[in-house]
């Protein structure tokens, strides 16, 4: 096995009756690929991007960071990621310019992706997204170009001029097409696996684990525990979900009944949003680590959010209305959200690819549509964890407010180039950021 590597393609790891089941980047396994130059071809793990979105901005004195690596200080908000300070990039200063027209949670959002210009009047036109702009071009390589995950339901209402599906939706296949948003985890676990979601519902890992022992006797030993460490992932998420489902919670978990036998709430919160954000977080981390996807969004809530925090001690306020208290309340929300960030991080950090872990080899942005629950969108919170396959250098702050070339678009122009597109144009932007 040290001489001579196995030859496999990706599409057709392991199969069972209605489902496809890719496996995890191993050492010993080289991946045929269509394009002989690209990086599967060489057996390197790919560069993935993953944008996680929660609305309505976050504290106005503790959303900050200063010095450089390991040394790097933290405000209270991202404390969560201080185990992966040397990894983290946070940047200050940056803005959409459309974004500030209508100074609306709506029309601050619908465009963060993209910095285009909305329509107001209650049409609908934004702009292709980031992600689906990354995934149109290179997500073909897998067989989910990209995946497109929520915690709370879209909104189809009209507030103050702009429809408020800008403000539920942040990724967009074209400019009048929202990506379609999955908010139920066992639908999102189905869509990386299952060939046909409806064929059956038999355990994915047992429709396929006859052919993943016969590969394990084919791998070395280093992958082999790779091998058992990812299918017992697969394996914990399958019950997790199973097990939301028998507790009848009305969050789209595997449902137990042919109807609810209980109302859904009206302004409908999820029952369990703790237990939802981690199955999604677990589901992002399973599609990266299969190579199942590259590209993921995860928008934690919408903006102006419903959402109830009985989880933390704190649902006597919907998040919207918390966000314009800046109190010790909102602090552990804005806390709530950052340890999701923080437990992807962890979790990608812990699978190693090579020299580097799936960590290293992801960029995962974080960021709001607003500075603060006041909608300051003048500046936005932007952080970026992990080092882009090496191409990203981390451990820094960047501050870019009173700089000339300060767009979110030319961020974008610079996470493009990671991936070895080379656009003249994103948005309103025809520069990228030389530091990123």
């Amino acid at each position: 096995m040290s001489q001579s590597k196995m030859v496999l393609n990706r599409r057709a790891f392991v199969r069972g009756v209605g489902v496809t089941m890719s496996l995890p980047w191993m050492e010993s396994v080289k991946l045929k690929a269509a394009d002989s130059s690209s990086k599967s071809a060489n057996n390197e793990p790919p560069v993935r991007f993953a944008c996680l979105f929660s609305g309505n901005g976050f504290h106005s004195k503790e959303w900050w960071a200063k010095g450089e690596g390991a040394q790097m200080q933290l405000g209270k908000v991202l404390e969560p990621l201080a185990p992966h300070k040397s990894k983290l990039t946070l940047i200050k200063g940056l803005y959409n310019a459309e974004a500030l027209k209508g100074n609306i949670h709506s029309s601050q959002t619908g465009n963060i992706l993209s910095g285009a210009p909305l329509a107001s009047g209650g049409a609908i036109k934004s702009g292709t997204s980031i992600d689906q702009f990354l995934a149109q071009r290179v997500g073909r390589q897998t067989r989910v170009p990209s995946l497109v995950l929520g915690c709370e339901p879209s909104m189809a209402s009209v507030h103050k001029n702009y429809s408020m599906l800008y403000s539920s939706h942040i990724s967009w296949s074209s400019p009048t097409t929202p990506t379609p948003l999955e908010v139920y985890p066992a639908l999102a676990f189905d869509r990386l696996f299952k060939d046909n979601s409806s064929a059956t519902d038999a355990s994915v890992l047992d429709a396929v684990l006859g052919e993943a022992k016969s590969l394990r006797g084919k791998i070395s030993h280093n992958d082999q525990l790779k091998l058992d460490e990812y299918l017992n992932s697969v394996r914990e998420v399958e019950q997790r979900i199973e097990q939301a489902g028998k507790r009848e919670e009305l969050q789209g978990w595997r449902p137990t009944l042919d109807k609810p036998n209980k109302p859904r709430p009206k302004d409908g919160v999820p029952q369990d949003i703790a237990e939802h954000m981690r199955l999604m977080c677990d589901i992002l981390v399973l599609g990266f680590q299969t190579d199942t996807t590259r590209f993921s969004t995860l928008k934690l809530n919408n903006d102006h959010s419903s959402l109830r925090f009985s989880n933390l001690g704190i649902d006597y306020m919907i998040h919207h209305l918390l966000s314009h208290t800046d109190g010790a309340d909102w602090l552990r929300v804005n806390q709530f959200f950052v340890e999701q960030v923080a437990y992807i991080a962890t979790r990608l950090d812990s699978i190693q690819e090579g020299e580097r872990t799936a960590l290293d080899n992801t960029i995962m942005m974080y960021c709001s549509s607003m500075l603060t629950g006041g909608h300051e969108a003048n500046q936005l919170p932007v952080i970026l964890v992990g080092r882009g396959g090496g191409k990203l250098q981390s451990g820094r702050v960047l501050d870019y407010l009173g700089k000339e070339n300060r767009k979110m678009c030319s961020l974008y122009l610079s996470i493009m180039e990671k991936f070895g597109i080379k656009q003249s144009q994103f948005g309103d932007s025809t520069e990228k950021l030389a530091e990123i």
